[in-house]
């Protein structure tokens, strides 16, 4: 896949930095999910502090884990993969620098500013239009350190996983320009050029594909990558990557509207967005495929490697994640799950399984190569991570199944004389169960990135074996 120039000639300083900043904010953004898992469970833990409430650390929380943990994590694989793949070092080393300390500057915005309420209360861009601004320079120098190297490659063939790193790149700059179009009024607030079903239909547009190119196409990328230099084959079919990439790209983006049923949104984009939707189970189902059959003649592997169980199972959670997303989308089946605490368990059940699950197998095979280090400095604490990881999965995702579809059913329940059945407070009470084993399944995947901090601490504290800092890069 990638017969490599010499190691000094990669930049690897800003794939080291990134890389350890992917799990310091891995452990700040999922500590604090815990902590507001554990508000549902015990409500007086915001201590009647309006910077501690449940509304303002929710989107803090979601902004780190996905922008801060999982955007350091998509800028150091793809810097990585580039590199190798295109055997050739970063264009601008310098730019990409710049890139490194103006994320962690977005970062640190959002930890400033969402705590105070200072946001535009959209989904997963809340950034008020000054940090909008800012995200956009860092990012626009991302795609010229990226598609540089790109251009000045040395090998004639662009591989897949660069189409899917480009692609996520592109898209994602598109959807923050658009949605974040604004009219300032002041240092902390402004208001979006469009207004009612409009502005809806555009927040959406951009919600549903921030999951589908920022935390489907990037991270598909890093799977083209880690999962056949882990397995040590081939892509099982380079011509199906092709096809599950044009398939993907050309329908994903046209989904949004799926989160908008049953509201002002003109019916026929609703059904546009469902069978948009159900269409994309395809390339999905096909990318999923592909990835598990790379591992043909290496299955053997999995008993005793742990680095490729994260990267399988992640797949695995891809394909029923992306299922359940098209099922969900369907009319009749979303009326039943709007609103509750099944949509919460989708997103996790992508966030933790695929995105996260990926992203811990692709930094424990890039780490000690960046770093000049043979392995790990615990295989048995990798073990250890992945099933604590993989436990804490399935018991949030399960029990926000069993609380949606609980809270969906009670919710319409009525009474012969067209009163509802039970009060909202009654569908709480049912839920707090629920709540329970959510926190126990976050504590429980925290618990698993704290043990990977730990190993990666004491990788970094090892020796390099001799030799091995001559193959660290030079920026």
């Amino acid at each position: 896949m990638d017969t490599t120039l010499p190691s000094p000639a990669y930049h690897y300083r800003v794939v080291r930095q990134f890389a350890l900043m992917t799990v310091v904010w891995g452990v700040v953004g999922m500590s604090l999910g815990v902590f507001i898992a554990a508000q549902l469970v015990w409500p007086a833990l915001n201590f009647d502090l309006p910077w501690l409430s449940f509304g303002r650390l929710r989107p803090l929380h979601t902004n780190l884990v996905i922008f801060a943990f999982g955007g350091c994590a998509l800028f150091a694989t793809s810097y990585y993969t580039v590199q190798r793949t295109c055997q050739a070092p970063l264009f601008a080393p310098r730019l990409a620098a710049f890139t490194f300390w103006g994320w962690q500057a977005v970062v640190a915005m959002l930890l400033v500013t969402l705590p105070q309420g200072l946001t535009t209360t959209k989904e997963y861009a809340e950034l008020e239009f000054g940090g909008a601004v800012w995200l956009a320079i860092v990012w626009v120098a991302y795609a010229v350190v990226f598609f540089g190297t790109v251009v000045k490659r040395q090998t004639r063939h662009i591989y897949v996983g660069n189409w899917f790193f480009g692609a996520f790149i592109l898209v994602t700059a598109m959807l923050h320009v658009v949605n974040h179009a604004a009219i300032p009024v002041s240092a902390f607030k402004s208001y979006p050029v469009y207004a009612g079903a409009t502005d809806a239909m555009v927040q959406w547009w951009y919600g549903h594909n921030a999951v589908g190119f920022f935390l489907t196409t990037g991270f598909l990328g890093m799977m083209y990558y880690f999962v056949p230099k882990q397995a040590g084959r081939p892509v099982y079919s380079y011509r199906l990557s092709i096809v599950h990439f044009w398939a993907l790209i050309t329908l994903y983006i046209w989904a949004g509207p799926h989160h908008l049923h049953y509201t002002a949104l003109p019916d026929w984009a609703q059904s546009l967005g469902m069978v948009m939707s159900l269409i994309l189970l395809a390339p999905s189902w096909g990318g999923m495929i592909n990835g598990m059959m790379t591992l043909s003649g290496a299955w053997h592997k999995l008993r005793t490697d742990p680095i490729l169980r994260f990267l399988v199972v992640s797949l695995a959670f891809y394909g029923m994640s992306t299922f359940e997303g098209p099922m969900m989308a369907i009319k009749t089946v979303n009326a039943l799950s709007h609103y509750t605490d099944w949509t919460i368990g989708h997103v996790h059940a992508g966030a933790l399984g695929w995105v996260a699950m990926i992203t811990f197998g692709s930094l424990y095979h890039l780490i000690p190569k960046v770093f000049g280090r043979e392995r790990m400095y615990s295989i048995g604490l990798i073990n250890a991570h992945f099933w604590l990881a993989t436990i804490g999965t399935v018991l949030y995702i399960a029990s926000m199944w069993v609380n949606g579809i609980t809270q969906g059913l009670m919710w319409r329940a009525v009474n012969r004389d067209g009163t509802l059945t039970y009060s909202f407070v009654e569908a709480l009470e049912a839920s707090h169960p629920g709540f329970v084993v959510r926190l126990m399944g976050g504590a429980f995947f925290l618990t698993g990135m704290l043990l990977m901090a730990f190993n990666v601490w004491c990788t970094l504290g090892q020796r390099a074996p001799a030799g091995q800092h001559a193959g660290l890069a030079r920026v």
